[in-house]
């Protein structure tokens, strides 16, 4: 494209001369193209760094919304360890301990120091604050673990005293009696065999032949071992513990001396007629706390639902006692 060229005339000279612009306004318009150029490119720029986030803007805001998932399922299974501790604590107090009869561990001990609400708006809240949240969560499950624990301690105790104590109730019938055919006389008011009048009957007499072996009823330690002319000839008392004793009366012979320690199902003597007996026949009482209670109720390990209740049936027949 060619150049355009411009003239004015010179009515000084009355020619037509060529246009030359002058300096000053080349200096003015350079002046003015440089000034309009930077302004545009600070708008641009501006414009730029307001709407177009930087690169390493673009790095912070994916670190925050990684940190945000982060902590968001991490306050998930907060949710979920909480949720089963809670659980665990149920059953320890409603099941474990009442089945031992033991008191529930109290809020004030199990919770300890309680977790203050986790921050939920993250874009708001400082990093330290909201690993405080945590640290403090995590020491809340940690305390009401540990209490768990020392629950459980407890609960294994308590397991271990509770099979020692049923260990030394008396559970099974002093002679072998599994068709029930051995009940000769039981608790209460029976006929005396001598004197013929109406008298307390403080055990259950199991009638059986001479010699017919003798058992423990439950562990305990002999705290007699001695003949009663007058009353149950060669007997042994067992002191059980908890509260509980147990007699056998009427022996032949006895097998056991006084301090010995014995096992249910020991054999601590045999069927026999002596002391104050009408017939051959094992006496066995049940003292409870100091006070004589009926046997019958002390069967629980070798008797059957069905056979209980023939057996209370049998025994609380009006008859005559064999002592």
């Amino acid at each position: 494209m060619r150049k355009v060229r411009k003239y004015f005339y010179n009515s000084t000279t009355n020619k037509y001369e060529k246009y030359v612009l002058p300096l000053r306004t080349k200096l003015f318009r350079a002046l003015g193209f440089l000034s309009a150029s930077t302004v545009t490119a600070l708008i641009m720029v501006a414009v730029a760094y307001r709407f177009l986030p930087s690169p390493s803007e673009k790095r912070s805001t994916a670190q925050l919304s990684r940190m945000q998932e982060q902590y968001t399922a991490l306050q998930q299974s907060f949710a979920t360890l909480d949720t089963k501790l809670r659980d665990l604590e149920s059953r320890d107090d409603n099941i474990y301990r009442s089945i031992f009869e033991a008191e529930p561990l109290p809020d004030s001990v199990r919770l300890g120091p309680k977790a203050k609400p986790s921050p939920t708006k993250y874009r708001y809240q400082a990093t330290d604050y909201i690993v405080s949240q945590l640290q403090n969560q995590v020491t809340s499950l940690q305390h009401r673990i540990k209490k768990e624990n020392e629950s459980y301690d407890t609960l294994e105790q308590l397991i271990a005293t509770k099979e020692q104590m049923l260990a030394c109730i008396p559970a099974i019938q002093p002679v072998s009696n599994k068709d029930l055919s051995h009940i000769a006389s039981g608790f209460g008011f029976r006929i005396d065999p001598i004197y013929k009048t109406p008298k307390m009957h403080t055990g259950l007499d199991f009638a059986a032949a001479l010699g017919t072996p003798i058992y423990a009823t439950a562990n305990g330690t002999v705290e007699e071992s001695s003949f009663d002319e007058k009353g149950y000839g060669n007997h042994v008392i067992i002191n059980h513990g908890y509260g509980y004793e147990t007699l056998y009366g009427h022996m032949i012979r006895i097998k056991v001396h006084q301090g010995q320690k014995v096992k249910r199902g020991e054999v601590i003597g045999w069927v026999g007629s002596t002391g104050k007996s009408t017939g051959p026949h094992c006496h066995y009482e049940v003292i409870r706390k100091g006070e004589k209670v009926d046997p019958v109720h002390y069967f629980f390990n070798d008797l059957a639902v069905g056979d209980y209740e023939r057996l209370v049936k049998i025994a609380a027949a009006s008859n005559q006692s064999f002592d």
